[in-house]
């Protein structure tokens, strides 16, 4: 997804933003949150239960002559395979969204940057000015989330507008573009807050695109 270039054109946007302010901006992505595994058992549920349907209420009108669809045998054997098509795909992006709702999505993106803000370093920042914007492919979700410094100065709902141009970034296939606006938005704020000192604004973190599996 991210060529060398786009990596570098990214750090280079971190280096850039964190040179105007003490705060530490790391920017992540995930192909996913969560696995939805039970994504998988329901769409083969509802491939089952809609090949039953068809199978018991379908009237062919020349199935006489060919084959009975309404025999148990040829019913047991149709909602088998329905079932095995609709769990293989449930591996499908499309369908594990659709198998699992906003509110379940927002939780496990929200959960997952929760364990990266700790399993990068982000909570150890001098100032308690780290903060993450963590990209999550499969639920086009966004999450931002800040060290107490940060949130103790800047209003709820003040990265929603960051948020909203990155997850259309990535839409549009646009997700340097999109990365490098963020963490200069980013940067801006925190400037504002939590400007740099002159020879005190030490690189506490790595400025590199987290991209973990």
């Amino acid at each position: 997804m991210f060529s060398d270039d786009d990596l570098r054109t990214i750090r280079e946007a971190v280096q850039a933003a964190e040179r105007r302010t003490r705060g530490e901006i790391v920017p992540m992505i995930v192909p996913s949150s969560a696995r939805y595994s039970d994504a998988r058992y329901l769409a083969g549920l509802a491939f089952s239960l809609l090949t039953l349907t068809v199978l018991l209420t379908w009237d062919l009108g020349w199935e006489q002559h060919v084959v009975h669809l309404h025999h148990p045998g040829w019913v047991v054997l149709g909602v088998v395979l329905a079932y095995a098509v609709g769990y293989g795909a449930g591996s499908i992006s499309v369908v594990r969204r659709f198998f699992s709702s906003n509110e379940r999505m927002a939780f496990k993106v929200r959960r997952r940057a929760e364990l990266a803000f700790y399993e990068h370093g982000l909570h150890k920042t001098r100032e308690g000015t780290g903060i993450l914007i963590m990209a999550s492919l499969l639920e086009r979700r966004v999450q931002v989330l800040a060290d107490k410094a940060i949130n103790d100065r800047v209003p709820l709902g003040t990265w929603d507008t960051l948020v909203n141009d990155l997850v259309q970034g990535i839409k549009d296939d646009l997700p340097t573009e999109a990365f490098c606006k963020a963490i200069a938005k980013c940067g801006d704020l925190l400037a504002e807050h939590f400007p740099a000192r002159p020879g005190d604004n030490p690189d506490e973190l790595a400025d590199d695109l987290i991209q973990d599996k």
